[in-house]
């Protein structure tokens, strides 16, 4: 695997050098932009609207704009000098909490974290101490110049380092526009809803779930790159918007559906014939 951030965390006075490793991959299918008459590739140019001209890389600098069309231009030196100072701060494991006091919506990238030269023995420590605590370690790091909170656990037999967002990076839920502001839910509704969770409820098995678009677009793309073109289209089930009067129809049939996909409960086997 390749290496994306080699340095150290320490939890207390306990320092482990690691490797930090991109535990999950983009498998989206990248497609060029083309010129339709001659099929060349579309290049893209920097161009600055006032002078009217292509810009090079020298000629551009950073900057905010805090207000519209108000910037502070941030020149490299200082940039590179925020960088310098917050990469030469160790990576340290700030508080121990459980997984469970997370809400998902603060995950954001996962890395696996492989011990570097002489540092199997801490790590080790590390992956026993969460495990038997049941806790995960809550971290900073700077990853490409920028600092991130990350989380700290077990997974399988490796510590994984996951970048998590800060509470400010969080919108407030409250700006969701058209949540319901009560509870009108009926009770039969209800029950039904929940007997269809039941029905459904399974053990997660996450090779069950594949990209049915991508597996497609790479089997047009064999396709056409062999001569013999024939499209399928995807299966789609039809779906009707839900109101209030047909939500218990559409509930029923979900349940009959269901039913219909379960397989059929074995018979008991028949007593043994008497000799």
């Amino acid at each position: 695997m390749h290496t994306v951030w080699k340095g150290s965390i320490s939890f207390g006075l306990v320092n482990i050098p690691i490797k930090l490793h991109t535990a999950t991959e983009n498998n989206d299918i990248k497609l060029r932009q083309l010129h339709k008459e001659c099929h060349s590739p579309i290049s893209y140019q920097k161009v600055c609207p006032i002078c009217d001209k292509e810009v090079k890389s020298e000629e551009i600098v950073k900057a905010y704009e805090y207000t519209k069309n108000k910037f502070v231009v941030l020149d490299d030196e200082e940039l590179e000098k925020l960088k310098k100072e917050n990469e030469d701060k160790a990576v340290e494991i700030i508080d121990f909490v459980k997984l469970e006091e997370i809400d998902p919506i603060y995950f954001e990238k996962s890395y696996f974290m492989a011990p570097d030269a002489n540092g199997g023995k801490a790590y080790a420590l590390l992956r026993k101490a969460l495990k038997e605590s049941g806790k995960i370690g809550v971290a900073k790091i700077i990853i490409r110049s920028k600092e991130q909170l990350a989380v700290v656990r077990v997974y399988k037999d490796a510590l994984l380092m996951e970048t998590i967002h800060f509470p400010d990076e969080v919108r407030n839920v409250g700006d969701v526009p058209n949540i319901p502001a009560e509870d009108s839910v009926v009770k039969k509704e209800l029950d039904t809803a929940l007997l269809l969770v039941d029905q459904l409820t399974t053990v997660f098995d996450p090779d069950k779930y594949t990209d049915e678009y991508r597996t497609a677009l790479m089997e047009l793309i064999e396709e056409k790159k062999s001569g013999s073109v024939t499209v399928a289209k995807l299966e789609k089930q039809a779906i009707s918007p839900s109101n209030t009067t047909d939500l218990m129809a559409a509930l029923q049939a979900s349940l009959d559906k269901t039913k219909k996909k379960k397989p059929a409960p074995r018979k008991k086997a028949a007593a043994k014939m008497k000799a």
